[in-house]
Parts: C-alpha cells; structure tokens; sequence
C-alpha cells in the first residue's frame, strides 16, 4: 500500500522561489538553504540598514570627538563640528547633570547646549 495524498491539497512552495516541494517534512517553508538564506537576508535588510547607519553615525563621531581631545580642543560650536562631520543626534548615553545635557560617545563625555559642544574630555586614560 503507497502512500496517498488528498487531491485537494495543494503541494507545498517555497517561500522564496516558490519551487514545489514534493520531498522532505510537510511543514517545511524553503526549497534549501540557499532560498531560505535569501529570504531572511531580504526581510531583514531595513533592520540591518538602520543599525549600520546608527553605528556608523556613531563612530564618525566618535573619530571627531578623538581629533579634538588629541588636539586639546574642549570647545567648539556645534555649526563647525557638524561641518566636521559630527552628528548630534547620535550619542552612546545620555543624562542630565543639573542644567546641562551630558552626552558620551564611549569613554568621550562631552556636555552640549543649543549651539555650542564644551568640556570635551575622556574619561578613561
């Protein structure tokens, strides 16, 4: 005695080529691993595009903030750093102490105001 399918039921198609797949478990989603790679790669591509900006973001800032501790430079205008390439919006931490907004991006801590970057300095040697 075979084995017997039920005429009604569709054959299972991959998710990403939509291939049939008429072998294997009857839960199973992809043709290979090729297929199944390309499919998770492509639904999370906006995530990982997002995370590589932020962290890039990050370390130009992180390189500007070093070039200035290095050259002994603990104040400057936020429309000379942003032309550095400096991004305000993108910290490691953040917290309030009394009036001012502390930022760090890593061990640089630094305090900004509307215009103006200031005590740019490391906090570990």
């Amino acid at each position: 005695m075979g084995y017997k399918t039920n005429e009604n039921e569709e054959t299972p198609r991959c998710l990403e080529c939509g291939d049939t797949l008429n072998y294997g478990r009857s839960d199973r989603k992809f043709c290979g691993a090729k297929c199944k790679n390309a499919y998770h790669n492509r639904r999370t591509h906006d995530i990982r595009a997002v995370h590589y900006k932020v962290v890039g973001c990050i370390n130009r800032n992180y390189e500007i903030l070093d070039k200035l501790v290095k050259l002994g430079i603990s104040s400057i205008d936020i429309p000379d750093v942003v032309q550095m390439g400096f991004s305000p919006d993108y910290s490691t931490s953040y917290h309030k102490v009394r009036t001012h907004d502390e930022f760090r991006c890593y061990e640089i801590k630094y305090f900004m105001t509307q215009n103006r970057l200031f005590n740019i300095c490391r906090t570990l040697k």
